[in-house]
């Protein structure tokens, strides 16, 4: 046995030192390796071809119902496009895009709507009943995009101003560096742009105007404009304040960074003293009710025997 041992042993140790010295030819593995690399590329590709084009279909489509409506022209058009840019979307396809389902949608859903509740008579409702349900249904799907708009533009913002601190933090650091506000404004938005990214757009944008605008106060205007928050504000304020009275930038930025920070956390106590308000009808309405039936529903089950045993 143990000469089995030794000799299987001895076996594998050549085996070893024979693959270390052995020259291997990775020539085969790795023109496979590409060959179905390049497949997948070419897959790839032709699936985004297809995506591509019948995105460009539907785009066509929407433009030119759209254009023939004449919906592009009017106030109402550039105010929505404002809307649609304190959201994120800034081309003019998102504002095609918007128009074409305020038209569609409500009849979208009043004909499907009607084709259901005329068609399969699932429910016993008159014809006015119908009628109205019907409408209802259309209403909806008139107030659909604007809610969807609404909400997109409140996650933004929120997204902003969880991170505005810290940009300001990060640009105080800029200026003392040395950069003025457009270089300042550039280098923080290529440091957060993965960490907040809606901040980062805005930010990118409105260094790109300082660069190119006659005046910088309508730069920061427009920043103003579409991130329209109280916080926001104070800091456009701020930097024009400082621009116009030569007041230095990065004293005027860690104070007013402090004070956001300050604020954010005295919105954090009075959640935290909202919740024992919040929770009082959870635990009337689900937790009370089971610690009743645990505490008192054995002595009222034993009253119950004792009173059928007694009868």
């Amino acid at each position: 046995m143990l000469a089995l041992i030794a000799g299987a042993a001895s076996f594998m140790v050549v085996l070893m030192m024979w693959n270390a010295f052995l020259v291997k030819d990775n020539l085969p593995g790795r023109i496979k390796s590409l060959e179905k690399r390049r497949t997948t590329l070419k897959t790839d590709i032709a699936n985004q071809t297809k995506q591509r084009s019948k995105l460009v279909v539907r785009e066509n489509f929407m433009h030119r119902v759209v254009k023939k409506l004449q919906l592009m022209r009017g106030e109402r058009a550039r105010v929505m496009a404002a809307k649609l840019a304190k959201g994120g979307w800034r081309s003019k396809d998102a504002l095609v895009a918007y128009l074409f389902a305020k038209i569609s949608l409500p009849l979208l859903f009043t004909v499907l709507t009607a084709v259901y509740l005329f068609g399969t008579h699932a429910v016993e409702w008159g014809v006015a009943v119908k009628l109205l349900v019907s409408a209802f249904a259309g209403f909806i799907g008139y107030l659909l995009p604007d809610t969807l708009v609404k909400n997109k533009v409140s996650k933004r913002y929120q997204a902003i101003r969880k991170s505005l601190p810290d940009a300001l933090d990060l640009l105080v650091i800029c200026t003392e560096a040395g950069l003025n506000l457009d270089s300042g404004l550039d280098r923080v938005c290529r440091e957060i742009s993965n960490s907040a990214p809606e901040l980062s757009d805005e930010l990118g944008l409105t260094s790109i105007e300082i660069g190119f605008l006659p005046d910088r106060k309508l730069a920061l205007a427009n920043l103003a404009a579409r991130v329209d928050f109280q916080a926001m504000n104070t800091l456009v304020n701020t930097l024009i304040q400082t621009e116009k009275y030569g007041t230095p930038l990065a004293v005027a930025l860690r104070v007013l960074a402090a004070e956001m920070r300050e604020e954010r956390l005295m919105k954090a106590e009075e959640k935290a003293a909202r919740l024992p308000a919040i929770m009082t009808v959870p635990m009337i309405v689900f937790i009370l009710p089971a610690l009743f039936i645990v505490l008192i529903g054995p002595a009222v089950l034993k009253a119950i025997d004792a009173f059928s045993g007694g009868g």
